[in-house]
């Protein structure tokens, strides 16, 4: 009788537990976008596709990265099986009934095989005639090869580019200089120690005293480390106080900076301002993040309910806000 009453009791608790408890959470578009930006920009690097491109078409075709063909055959961008696959398949509805769909063991082999689908098939020739940097062309280049049969489709994709600013990966891939005067910030990007989030949120903001940018990020004012920097250096360009820097960037006393390095000069605040969320990248530290992002350490770790001894895996979604 006590078993019966005790099994009662759980099932009336999980049943009045709110549905989302138990649904996978979905994945938003700025989290697709800072976790396959990095492969989209290699890609056009590799292949000449502009990264805009392949983002939007990632997002479009996959409901960024929540469909069924996406999460259950990491299939990103709709390609069929077509004649001559010879890899894993995946069959569902679509044009027709049971159609089959090639499937991939991970993300990364579905955005490989797309820049192969469009580099070897003579019908998407014309598009590397196009001006890489020109996503207009290319969106609309892709509907007259056939890509999708929607009329509205280039319409999508260059809406999907825009509204996320998409075509900065573009920049960034081709190493163009997106902002004025931003000499550091191109440095860093060359250098492969910084990609930012948003090129408009690292923005010119002055000069000090020894010609340096700089920059605003999160409301904070910050520069990037040069050669032969150090902290005492750096306190003195700008009239501050050394601890200042240490307890502004939660460095340690004997941080040796190295070439590019974001560096505040300012408190970091509790929280993002223009961002809830980021994609954990391979290597990438808690405090790297809170340095990209211009949030303190602290708060990182309390809105994500871990510690300096935390272990997070790639992939991870951070809460930034």
């Amino acid at each position: 009788m006590i078993r019966k009453e005790f099994y009662t009791i759980i099932l009336v608790i999980l049943t009045s537990l709110p549905v989302t408890v138990f649904s996978q959470q979905k994945i938003t578009a700025e989290e697709y976008i800072n976790r396959y930006s990095d492969i989209a920009m290699a890609k056009m690097k590799e292949y000449k596709i502009p990264a805009s491109i392949t983002l939007a078409q990632g997002l479009l075709e996959s409901g960024n990265g929540n469909s069924n063909l996406a999460q259950k055959a990491n299939n990103h961008f709709g390609i069929k099986c077509h004649v001559g696959w010879k890899g894993d398949s995946y069959h569902m509805d679509d044009d027709e009934k049971n159609e089959c769909f090639r499937k991939y063991k991970k993300p990364e082999e579905s955005y490989h095989d797309h820049s192969l689908f469009l580099t070897q098939r003579p019908r998407y020739a014309f598009l590397f005639e196009l001006d890489i940097m020109d996503y207009s062309a290319w969106a609309h280049g892709l509907s007259k090869a056939g890509y999708a049969t929607n009329p509205r489709y280039p319409e999508l994709l260059i809406r999907i580019i825009e509204r996320n600013n998409l075509q900065q990966f573009d920049q960034l891939a081709m190493k163009k200089k997106f902002l004025a005067k931003n000499e550091d910030v191109i440095e860093a990007i060359e250098d492969h120690t910084f990609i930012p989030i948003n090129p408009s949120s690292f923005e010119v903001v002055g000069k000090s005293k020894d010609n340096r940018y700089i920059h605003e990020n999160n409301k904070r004012k910050l520069i990037f480390a040069r050669d032969k920097d150090d902290i005492k250096s750096l306190a003195a360009e700008f009239n501050i106080y050394s601890w200042q820097i240490v307890k502004y960037n939660e460095f340690d006393k004997r941080e040796k900076l190295d070439k590019a390095q974001i560096v505040y000069l300012e408190k970091k605040r509790r929280r993002s301002n223009t961002h809830e969320t980021h994609v954990l990248r391979e290597g990438e530290s808690l405090h790297a993040v809170s340095q990209l992002y211009g949030i303190r350490l602290k708060r990182l770790y309390k809105m994500n309910e871990t510690d300096n001894n935390g272990k997070l895996l790639p992939g991870s979604v951070l809460r930034l806000r």
